[in-house]
């Protein structure tokens, strides 16, 4: 439902106002949780899911490949794992390398191993970068996906214990929320820039909508409070934009089950608008 709540907002019309060309693919078929086993307790529904971020790899790929910019909507975040996996994989075949900015509350840094929950959407960055389970880490034919030394994550302020050990041993370069607070919003997304930036010819951006603090997108599935003001969250998109290196996107997180009169959709909106060009003079 968070793919359609984002659409609602108007999405493609507001695109449209700024020069592009949408063409909604629609939804990749995803199986439904409650006609489904769970299968293993400590990676829940996983070859489900495996299955979606295949599929989606695959529509990524294939419009980079035609020279588009795939904007993938979720849903929860394990489905970048396949936006991930299909942008590495073009670049890849044409020779470059891809950086991340993972914008979260949480670092998504879980493995099946140290999972508290064994939920899937706490794993995706650790397949990124080659630690998760192997059906997601080989998504896109080569794992790691990227170089972990490339990978910038911002906004953190929730972190499992054992999924630090997951964190330092990749060696990701990471902003908390007091980075934020001590040095601004401004020379923490500098930074980040550069370390996707780093040897890398492009960056993917992973966007969780509770990266943002929840008195401005309560629809998301993991609230935590103490996030990013609206006017950080414009700052970092608008940087992106200004840096020309972003080729894909994806927005996640948004559930419009307990969202306020679709905010956070409608913020979601706003914040890919700032990403891709719009300004306010």
């Amino acid at each position: 439902m968070g793919a359609s709540a984002v659409r609602l907002a108007n999405l493609n019309g507001r695109l449209a106002t700024l020069g592009y060309r949408v063409e909604d693919l629609g939804n990749v078929p995803a199986a439904q949780p409650e006609s489904n086993p769970i299968g293993p307790s400590n990676a829940r529904y996983l070859p489900q899911i495996t299955d979606t971020c295949a599929r989606l790899a695959l529509a990524v790929e294939k419009a980079l490949h035609e020279k588009q910019f795939p904007l993938v909507l979720g849903g929860d975040h394990s489905i970048a794992a396949g936006t991930v996996g299909g942008a590495a994989a073009h670049f890849r075949r044409t020779g470059r390398k891809i950086g991340l900015i993972w914008i979260d509350a949480h670092s998504d840094m879980n493995t099946p191993e140290t999972s508290p929950s064994g939920n899937v959407h706490g794993m995706p960055l650790a397949c990124c970068v080659g630690m998760g389970p192997a059906e997601l880490t080989h998504i896109g034919g080569h794992a790691p996906m990227l170089d972990p030394g490339n990978v910038a994550l911002v906004g953190v302020r929730s972190v499992d214990e054992l999924e630090r050990r997951n964190i330092q041993k990749a060696g990701l370069r990471v902003f908390t929320m007091r980075n934020i607070d001590e040095q601004g919003m401004r020379s923490v997304m500098s930074e980040a820039i550069a370390v996707a930036s780093k040897g890398t010819d492009v960056f993917h951006v992973s966007l969780d909508m509770d990266a943002v603090d929840p008195r401005e997108a309560p629809g998301v599935g993991t609230p935590v409070p103490g996030g990013l003001t609206y006017r950080e969250a414009h700052l970092a998109m608008e940087m992106i934009c200004d840096s020309g290196k972003m080729r894909s996107m994806d927005v996640v997180e948004v559930n419009p089950v307990i969202d306020d009169a679709n905010r956070t959709a409608s913020l979601a909106v706003e914040l890919v608008m700032s990403a891709l060009g719009k300004r306010i003079l």
